[in-house]
């Protein structure tokens, strides 16, 4: 029986799920009557796989995707154009390792936002650290810095830590010059060391005179799209197919 001094030294380790497989087993036959190495082997996979499991749901959690329940197995495929040979690539998370960008480019509805938030899940589920952002979100957050000092360089600088960042309504609106310096500064240093995912409307020649038509406006455009997988969302309007399978009580796809 594992003693009350095992188990306060178990949980200063932070190793509670030790503590509760243990306990369990000291109740089983089944598990007292296996050999040594079984037993340990045993307890070592099941609190590996806890403290996994805890460890997407944190980086889950953190990431604050817009959608934390898409997932890859349930993209609705019908009638949409969708390249999936291309999303279940994208969905091995290899582009990250690569540091390459992905461009989820479609009209209003379409589901750029789910497929994105999807990605960023399956990036959580292999260790990654990501982060989701809506682009007016991300100026918000720019311009509550820019008023400090150093302000803006300490968002830089957290922000080019995330493995993933998603940058969702990407050009939806124009930007100022302050902006775009803005972004260039964030573009640049995620420049082939990290991995960004884009949600966007707009093909990147529009991109241009949304950013200012400058030279930072090039930059940003030519930063991206030479390191960017581009993947079309599809030909349905899936506000409307989620709208008709929410009369029907069908689980929602994107």
């Amino acid at each position: 029986m594992i003693g009350d001094e095992s188990i306060r030294k178990l949980r200063e380790l932070n190793l509670s799920e030790m503590v509760e497989i243990l306990q369990r087993q000291e109740h089983d036959v089944a598990y007292t009557c296996m050999p040594f190495d079984e037993r340990i082997q045993y307890i070592t996979d099941y609190v590996y796989k806890v403290k996994q499991d805890s460890k997407i749901k944190r980086l889950i959690r953190s990431a604050r995707l817009r959608y934390p329940n898409a997932e890859l197995n349930s993209v609705h495929y019908d009638k949409r154009g969708l390249d999936k040979r291309l999303l279940m690539e994208l969905g091995t998370c290899a582009f990250i390792e690569c540091n390459h960008n992905v461009v989820f480019n479609g009209f209003t509805g379409a589901g750029k936002s789910w497929l994105a938030c999807a990605i960023g899940k399956q990036a959580c589920k292999s260790g990654y650290k990501v982060r989701y952002y809506r682009m007016p979100t991300l100026l918000e957050d720019f311009y509550l810095q820019e008023v400090r000092i150093g302000g803006r360089r300490k968002l830089v600088r957290r922000l080019q830590h995330y493995d993933l960042l998603i940058i969702d309504e990407w050009m939806s609106s124009n930007l100022d010059d302050k902006q775009v310096s803005f972004m260039f500064e964030l573009i640049e240093s995620r420049y082939q060391n990290k991995s960004t995912v884009f949600c966007t409307q707009f093909a990147p020649a529009e991109w241009l005179p949304r950013l200012g038509g400058g030279p930072q406006a090039d930059a940003i455009t030519d930063r991206i799209i030479h390191e960017s997988v581009f993947f079309s969302s599809g030909d349905l309007n899936m506000r409307e197919v989620m709208g008709m399978k929410d009369k029907t009580g069908s689980k929602g796809t994107a």
